[in-house]
């Protein structure tokens, strides 16, 4: 959802950009002014989160007088910014009080030792008994403990121009039930309405996770059962066939030319491309992304306002290989509110998680951000099912949805995954090689620790 931004401007960002109040020092240089670290699009017209995370700021000093909020917005690619985060993590001169974490980096940092506990605090807190379970595993650790607060979390379908595929032919109300489907809608779409790339499917390093989870592991968990990471026997997977097969339909978008040009489908900058140019102007036919994706096109804070989009686009569930049950796929994910191991003032840090995370804040977020609510009583709210076009449809998802290994290895196992892709996406290895290098590389990588699945 970001792209990649130069140092300086990283640098700038950190330092300087959205600052409510000026600190001195790390985390605990000021006893009274909490420093909060969250991810700002590299797209500046993108302004949603920044926007929601100011206002909760400007409540929380107003209800705690001498209080201060000093935020530090990281504009960088999603993979700089984890970096980012964990660098200023490991010092108390640097850490933040309060930390935006991506739920599939919390393992790994709690075992880089980056993280604190925040179960004394959740044990006094009512509101706790509003999320939903899955969400709150999310956030939980290999040690049983709870490291962050979800604010939300995400569902992935298919995004579809309902213009273009009138004029390709094909059915308004779209919904197709296997991969070969999907692929003959695109190679329609090819030969009957030139000028328009058919499919995007994110791949390789550039888009990072955002390749691995809404492209690679929507076409894996379709196509049976552990097909990654074996729970029962607590092994990773290699010589899958599934694995094999996720690597040929990456192959056929690319191959075939779906998809975007190869160059741009492997740029940092292809989420942002697609969310601000592709799609606004109707230059893409099917996006297989995210839920929080009309986010991007609101009148305000949105990087590319499109006032049409809720009439121009239906949305279809991604289908499982061949049509087996439940017939759909989706990966969930999400960020949590975590608090640094390093911060000086962990107490004042969970007071502001509480603000952010009141009903009303929580409500707020989802429909500003297009965030599928954790919360029981977001979700039944009336406002938020209204909010925005298809949150019905994504929030619905989440009863498919499946998660990520939630593993310290697993950002290594994923990096594994997108040279898999971009190996083939690129044309240096076919999908038997890539999907080879891949069971090698994931054998050293988890020592030793994999079972066979042909």
């Amino acid at each position: 959802m970001r792209r990649t931004a130069p140092m300086a401007l990283l640098t700038a960002a950190v330092l300087a950009a959205g600052t409510l109040t000026a600190c001195g020092g790390g985390s605990g240089g000021d006893k009274n002014t909490l420093k909060v670290a969250f991810p700002k699009d590299t797209n500046n017209k993108v302004t949603v989160r920044d926007d929601y995370v100011e206002m909760v700021a400007r409540a929380f000093e107003k209800a705690n007088p001498g209080k201060k909020v000093k935020l530090i917005p990281i504009q960088a690619s999603e993979n700089d910014y984890y970096a980012k985060i964990q660098q200023m993590m490991r010092s108390p001169k640097t850490a933040p009080d309060l930390v935006y974490e991506d739920t599939f980096l919390i393992n790994s940092d709690i075992t880089a030792g980056l993280l604190r506990p925040l179960d004394p605090y959740l044990a006094g807190w009512a509101d706790w008994k509003q999320f939903e379970p899955a969400a709150k595993a999310a956030a939980r650790a290999q040690d049983g403990k709870t490291y962050g607060v979800p604010d939300g979390t995400d569902t992935r379908g298919l995004w579809f121009n309902k213009k273009i595929f009138k004029k390709a032919g094909l059915p308004q109300d779209w919904r197709p039930g296997t991969w070969d489907e999907v692929l003959d809608a695109a190679r329609t779409i090819k030969r009957k309405v030139p000028g328009v790339i058919p499919l995007n499917v994110f791949t390789g390093k550039g888009a990072g996770e955002a390749a691995v989870m809404q492209g690679f592991e929507m076409l894996l968990y379709g196509t049976g059962k552990d097909q990654l990471y074996d729970p029962a026997k607590r092994k990773w997977v290699t010589g899958s066939k599934g694995f094999r097969d996720s690597l040929k339909f990456i192959d056929a978008v690319y191959g075939e030319k779906l998809g975007p040009d190869v160059s741009d489908a492997l740029s940092p900058n292809i989420q942002s491309n697609v969310a601000t140019e592709l799609m606004p102007e109707e230059k893409l036919a099917i996006d297989l992304d995210g839920s929080w994706l009309g986010q991007q096109w609101q009148p305000k804070g949105g990087g590319k306002p499109w006032p049409e989009w809720p009439t121009t686009l239906g949305r279809a569930a991604f289908p499982t290989q061949y049509g087996a049950a439940p017939g759909k796929v989706s990966l969930a994910g999400g960020w949590t509110w975590s608090v640094p191991r390093q911060s000086g003032k962990p107490d004042l840090a969970w007071k502001l998680i509480e603000t952010l995370q009141t009903q009303r804040n929580a409500l707020e977020w989802c429909v500003r951000g297009a965030q599928v609510a954790v919360r029981k009583d977001v979700a039944a709210d009336p406002a938020y099912r209204k909010s925005i076009p298809g949150i019905g449809f994504f929030t619905d998802l989440v009863k498919v949805a499946q998660y990520r290994p939630a593993l310290p290895v697993y950002p290594k196992v994923s990096a594994a995954i997108g040279e898999a892709m971009e190996a083939v996406t690129s044309g240096a290895a076919t999908p038997e090689k890539a999907a080879r290098d891949y069971d090698r590389q994931l054998t050293s990588i988890v020592d030793g620790q994999v079972v066979a699945k042909p």
